[in-house]
């Protein structure tokens, strides 16, 4: 059951166009010990790899002001397709556009260096986003209070919970508002309290008319937060269309 044309949305403004996309990795077959053993094996062209499929032939599109939702069971290829959305990994066949500014929160730890502080990923990680030195001196205040770590700012990352990673890089990629927010599963880390925290502001981000990206495994939160989503199942595009449809599909799916 494939939502192919969506004739609704036809005139609205598109922010992410996926079009063929596929994306392709080499796995080798053996494993390997070390770089010595890999450069060797190589050289004498004794290597063998495997083509694992990660998103085969998917096309759909985000337009502004969507809550969109990706869902699937693991390894379906969902996080991969956000990789491709945020320009992480480029696809192996088909295309993908987007039209305008991200915010990605694809992966707990991305654009952090651990040995370092709290305080000095703030501002590691707003480079990598794009933000200036004089923007984070202006919004560090800023991030920390909605972070709620003040005690733990000159500790360095490693020493950090996942849920204290997870509040970092959330206050960091929602300080401003984007065209595009793109969140992984962030949501589904640390207390509760918090991620009701980061939805009131993901809702007030939506008002203000930025469009989201959301993969969760809490389907609850697709059908609450969502207006539209698509289900990738096996690499394979398997329904579009509006979030309560395709939850309740998915939700069936599993029973």
């Amino acid at each position: 059951m494939t939502e192919l044309l969506d004739n609704e949305n036809r005139d609205r403004d598109v922010i992410v166009d996926v079009e063929n996309v596929s994306v392709v990795f080499n796995i080798a077959n053996e494993k390997i010990q070390s770089l010595k053993e890999y450069f060797i094996k190589v050289m004498k062209r004794e290597l063998m790899f495997r083509e694992f499929v990660a998103v085969d032939d998917v096309s759909f599109k985000v337009y502004r002001g969507d809550v969109f939702g990706l869902v699937g069971t693991n390894g379906s290829g969902k996080s991969t397709m956000l990789k491709v959305i945020a320009g992480v990994l480029e696809p192996s066949k088909g295309t993908c556009t987007v039209n305008g500014t991200i915010s990605p929160l694809i992966e707990l730890g991305a654009g952090f260096d651990m040995e370092l502080t709290a305080r000095e990923n703030i501002y590691l990680n707003g480079a990598l986003l794009g933000f200036s030195k004089k923007f984070l001196n202006e919004h560090v205040d800023e991030i920390i209070d909605f972070a709620e770590l003040h005690d733990f700012m000159e500790m360095p990352l490693k020493n950090y919970s996942s849920g204290m990673v997870a509040r970092i890089a959330f206050a960091i990629a929602t300080v401003t508002e984007p065209d595009l927010l793109i969140v992984d599963e962030v949501l589904s880390v640390g207390d509760f309290l918090f991620q009701e925290k980061c939805e009131r502001r993901i809702t007030q981000m939506i008002e203000n008319g930025t469009t989201v990206l959301i993969v969760s495994h809490a389907i609850d939160q697709i059908e609450r937060l969502c207006n539209r989503a698509i289900w990738i199942e096996k690499s394979k595009l398997k329904m579009l269309g509006p979030a309560s449809e395709v939850t309740a599909a998915y939700r069936a799916y599993g029973q």
